[in-house]
C-alpha cells in the first residue's frame, strides 16, 4: 500500500490548519460545569471561514463548485479539526453532500450542492437508530404515496439537528426485503417532524428526531441501491479521522506536560513507567492511522479487497474506538489531578473522546460485524 498523499490532498490539510489555527478548544463553557448543552448552535464564524476556504465543498465535483477531492482529503481535514475540538458539522455536512453527488438525482444535486458548498445550506445525517444500538435504517419506515414518501419513526442523537436545514434520514421501505433502504432529505420545519433536545458527553446539543407521517417529495429521496451503506462507511471512517486527530493532540499535550513536570528533580517523562505508557499510546495512534487510511482509500478508489469495504471500515473503527479511549485514559493518569482541572482543556478532550468512541457504535459492535464478514469471506 502507498499512503503518499497527493499535492491536492496535502493542500486541503494545509488550508485546514490555517482555518483552525485560531480556534480555542475552551471557547464555550465546560461540559463538566454545564447541566445542559454548552451552547445552542454551531460555531457560525468558523463555518463561514471553512466555506471561504472551500473546505465545505471538498467532495463536490467542479460542476457544483467543488474541488473534486476524495474521502482521504476529507479525513485529513477532519484530523485537523479534531485537534481543536472544532464545533462544526464538517463530517456530517460533507458526507451528506457527497451522498447527494454520488447517488442523488441530477435535479436534487443541482438544487442543493452549490449552496451546500458555500455553507448557505447546512446538512446533517441521522445515523444512530432508535436507541443508538439498533441499525439506523430500521428505525424509520418509508412508504410511497403518490408523488411523495411518508416517513414514520425515531432517530436518536442526531448531531447538529437544530442547526441543519436538511437531515438525511435512512428509512426502510415497507413491504420489501430488509435490505431496501432509501435516504430521505428531511427539512427540519416540515409538518410531522419534531425535535427533542439531547446532550452528548461532550456537551454538544443533539436531538431525537421524531417523524410522524412526514411527507417528503420523491425528488428529495435517494433510492439508489447501496447509497446508505456507502454513506455509513464514509461517516464511520470520518469518525475514525476525528478520533485520530484528537488522540494525536492529547498525546502532544501529555508529552509537553510530562517533559516539564518534575519529581525527585527530574522530568517525569524520563521515568521508565511514563515512557512505556506513552510509547504504547503512540503505537495505538499509528495503528489507528494505518487502518484509517486503508478504509478511506477503499472508499475513494473503489478497489476490491480480501473483505468488502465494510471489513476495512470495521477494523478502522475498532482501532479508533479502543485506541482513543486508551490515549485519553493514559493522558489523564499521567497528568494526575491536573488532568481533571476544568481550567485546563484535557477534560474536554476526554469528553469528546468518549463521544467519538461510541458514535455510530462501539468497538464491540464492529467486532461482531467483522466476525460476520469473516464467516462469509474467509481469508486464505
Amino acid at each position: 500500500m502507498d499512503f503518499t498523499f497527493t499535492e491536492e490532498q496535502l493542500a486541503a490539510a494545509e488550508a485546514a490548519r490555517g482555518v483552525f489555527a485560531g480556534v480555542a478548544p475552551d471557547a464555550v463553557p465546560s461540559p463538566a460545569l454545564t447541566t445542559g448543552a454548552v451552547t445552542e448552535g454551531l460555531d457560525r464564524e468558523l463555518w463561514s471561514r471553512l466555506a471561504a476556504a472551500d473546505l465545505l465543498s471538498l467532495l463536490l465535483d467542479e460542476a457544483h463548485g467543488g474541488a473534486g477531492l476524495d474521502a482521504i482529503a476529507l479525513c485529513l481535514v477532519l484530523r485537523e479539526s479534531a485537534g481543536v475540538l472544532a464545533r462544526v458539522p464538517l463530517l456530517e455536512h460533507s458526507a451528506a453532500a457527497a451522498a447527494v453527488r454520488t447517488h442523488g438525482g441530477t435535479e436534487l444535486a443541482g438544487r442543493l450542492l452549490r449552496r451546500a458548498g458555500r455553507g448557505e445550506l447546512v446538512l446533517t445525517v441521522a445515523a444512530n437508530g432508535r436507541t443508538g444500538h439498533d441499525p439506523a435504517e430500521s428505525a424509520v419506515t418509508a412508504r410511497r404515496e403518490g408523488p411523495a414518501w411518508v416517513l414514520d419513526g425515531v432517530q436518536t442523537a442526531v448531531p447538529w439537528a437544530y442547526d441543519a436545514d436538511l437531515v438525511v434520514v435512512p428509512a426502510h421501505v415497507e413491504g420489501t426485503a430488509a435490505d431496501r433502504t432509501v435516504l430521505a432529505l428531511v427539512p427540519r420545519d416540515r409538518d410531522g417532524v419534531d425535535l427533542a433536545e439531547q446532550v452528548s458527553t461532550s456537551g454538544e446539543r443533539l436531538a431525537e428526531l421524531r417523524l410522524a407521517s412526514a411527507r417528503i417529495d420523491a425528488v428529495d429521496v435517494i433510492e439508489a441501491e447501496g447509497a446508505w451503506e456507502w454513506l455509513h462507511a464514509l461517516l464511520t471512517t470520518g469518525i475514525c479521522a476525528l478520533a485520530l486527530g484528537l488522540g494525536e493532540r492529547v498525546l502532544r499535550m501529555t508529552s509537553e506536560y510530562t517533559g516539564k513536570r518534575e519529581q525527585f528533580g527530574y522530568p517525569i517523562a524520563t521515568f521508565q513507567a511514563v515512557a512505556v505508557q506513552t510509547a504504547d499510546r503512540y503505537i495505538d495512534l499509528r495503528a489507528m492511522e494505518a487502518t484509517l487510511w486503508q478504509a478511506a482509500w477503499r472508499i475513494s478508489s473503489g478497489a476490491p479487497g480480501a473483505l468488502p469495504l465494510a471489513g476495512d471500515v470495521a477494523v478502522a473503527k475498532i482501532w479508533a474506538a479502543e485506541g482513543v479511549r486508551r490515549v485519553v485514559q493514559t493522558a489523564q493518569h499521567l497528568h494526575g489531578g491536573f488532568g481533571a482541572d476544568t481550567d485546563y482543556s484535557l477534560h474536554r478532550y476526554h469528553a469528546w473522546a468518549k463521544h467519538l468512541e461510541l458514535a455510530l457504535g462501539p468497538a464491540a459492535a464492529y467486532e461482531e460485524r467483522l466476525g460476520d464478514l469473516l464467516a462469509v469471506h474467509p481469508l486464505g
